[in-house]
């Protein structure tokens, strides 16, 4: 049996690879040294048969005396079994190496075998969670499948469904009101679409960024728990049957702009969200927004201008530079949060076969055309019924051209636009409280000399929401 031959076969005695690289081991100190001393006992053999020992002062290993005896006389320079000696040592010399390089190869398969094993075994919270962060993150609660199960009613109520899959409607024993999305995909993207927000979500928290509950992860069965949002998604609210003012438009787009600034600011390394669109942005029971859907998103690499990456978005909200780049930035995110702005001044979708006219098919190049020649009135959504200043209109108009600029640089970052937005509401307010004082006639003057006394805080979130629900329709001006 070949050297090979008997490392395979004691391999498979003792149960594969596992085993078989600690046997190696024992095979590798116990084979050497039986390598040699059976070659010099071999050789020592051979001379003596012969008549021939070896010379005086060889280095061998041992000594004899042959005084005495005729019929032994000190080696030759060459022999008649000069070469058996050497076939032996070659081949002693082949089944050394042989050896060597074995071991060699199965320490190796099993180290990976090991840092594999440690990955399939190591529990899903601990290999999702991300350890980038400095701050303190809570690990992801882990529902077993028949909890979910019980919470949805053997998944009874469809309530939405998207390129990751199918949401469901379901409600804990303690009577919280859950979404579940339910991955349909088991492809290599899915799955780590899946891990991406998993680890992302169970890092941040924010008011304005969706609230994840958990995951469950069985099999082939992947999950997402989140909050339930009651108003559905803003697309809804702008090109569906359900209507909003403008004055709710606006406090829409403030709370998604601070979702996203506390992305990019507020978390070390900085969140490229990467999909944000209409649809992503949900509205709670009091028509709060936040922002959903990290699946895409990506961590911002300290120190570095951008992050290399394969394209991926939604057509209609994709920067083009990042399309044509493939370099991904904060900037991005900006891009398409601009998109949304002009959805919420118009109502229409980013990409139409119709309402942009024969020659046109995307909302920014529609927009920017009016916008620019000076045709507000051009854009504005028809179900608005003019209860609005026209100027917090302008603002926004004006602010979302500049995030869609073709060149990232020349773009402004969320927090200025956020700014713009704040800004505008106040406008909004000012104007609402003159109408509800009987003077109509606010002018333009007395509203931007609040903005400039800072009359009115206009970072206050809180005092948007608190505000009089009649300010938020207010009178057409």
């Amino acid at each position: 049996m070949g050297g090979g031959e008997m490392v395979k076969e004691m391999m498979e005695g003792c149960g594969g690879e596992e085993v078989g690289v600690d046997i190696l081991i024992i095979i590798e100190k116990h084979m050497l040294r039986d390598i040699i001393t059976n070659y010099l006992r071999i050789k020592t053999l051979i001379a003596f048969v012969d008549g021939v020992i070896p010379k005086k002062g060889s280095s061998q290993g041992f000594g004899a005396n042959y005084s005495g005896n005729i019929n032994l006389r000190e080696g030759r320079k060459s022999g008649s079994h000069m070469n058996i000696i050497i076939g032996l040592s070659v081949g002693a010399g082949v089944l050394l190496i042989a050896t060597i390089v074995s071991c060699l190869f199965m320490s190796k398969g099993k180290k990976r075998y090991f840092e594999q094993d440690q990955l399939d075994h190591s529990p899903p919270v601990q290999r999702l969670v991300s350890s980038k962060s400095e701050v303190h993150t809570e690990a992801a609660y882990c529902f077993t499948f028949s909890e979910i199960e019980d919470s949805t009613r053997k998944f009874e109520k469809k309530i939405g469904s998207g390129g990751f899959g199918v949401v469901y409607y379901g409600k804990l024993k303690d009577g919280k009101e859950i979404a579940v999305k339910v991955l349909t995909s088991n492809s290599f993207q899915g799955k780590r679409e899946f891990s991406n927000e998993v680890t992302l979500l169970s890092r941040i928290h924010h008011r304005n960024l969706v609230q994840f509950l958990g995951y469950c992860q069985e099999g082939e069965r992947c999950m997402l728990v989140y909050e339930f949002m009651h108003n559905g998604t803003l697309k809804e609210h702008l090109y569906g049957h359900k209507s909003i003012n403008w004055f709710k438009r606006l406090l829409i787009a403030e709370d998604a702009a601070k979702g996203i600034e506390y992305l990019h600011t507020g978390c070390v390394p900085a969140i490229i969200h990467r999909d944000l669109k209409s649809s992503n942005i949900l509205l709670d029971k009091h028509m709060r927004a936040k922002v959903s859907d990290f699946g895409l998103s990506k961590l911002a690499v300290d120190g570095a201008s951008h992050v290399s990456s394969i394209v991926r978005g939604t057509v209609g909200y994709l920067d083009p530079e990042y399309y044509i780049s493939q370099q991904l930035t904060d900037k991005s995110d900006v891009y398409s949060f601009g998109v949304i702005l002009l959805q919420l001044i118009s109502g229409h979708e980013a990409i139409s076969n119709e309402s942009f006219g024969v020659n046109c098919r995307n909302i920014v190049q529609w927009a920017k055309l009016h916008i620019e020649s000076g045709d507000i009135q051009g854009i504005i959504d028809p179900s608005l019924h003019e209860e609005f200043d026209i100027q917090s209109i302008w603002k926004i108009a004006e602010k979302a051209l500049m995030c869609v600029q073709p060149q990232m640089h020349t773009r402004p970052s969320i927090s200025e636009v956020l700014k713009e937005i704040q800004d505008a509401i106040t406008i909004e307010r000012v104007a609402a409280v003159a109408a509800r004082e009987g003077n109509s006639d606010v002018s333009r003057t007395s509203i931007h000399s609040s903005l400039n006394q800072g009359s009115m805080d206009s970072g206050g979130t809180d005092n948007c929401l608190s505000f009089d629900e009649s300010i938020a329709r207010p009178a057409a001006r």
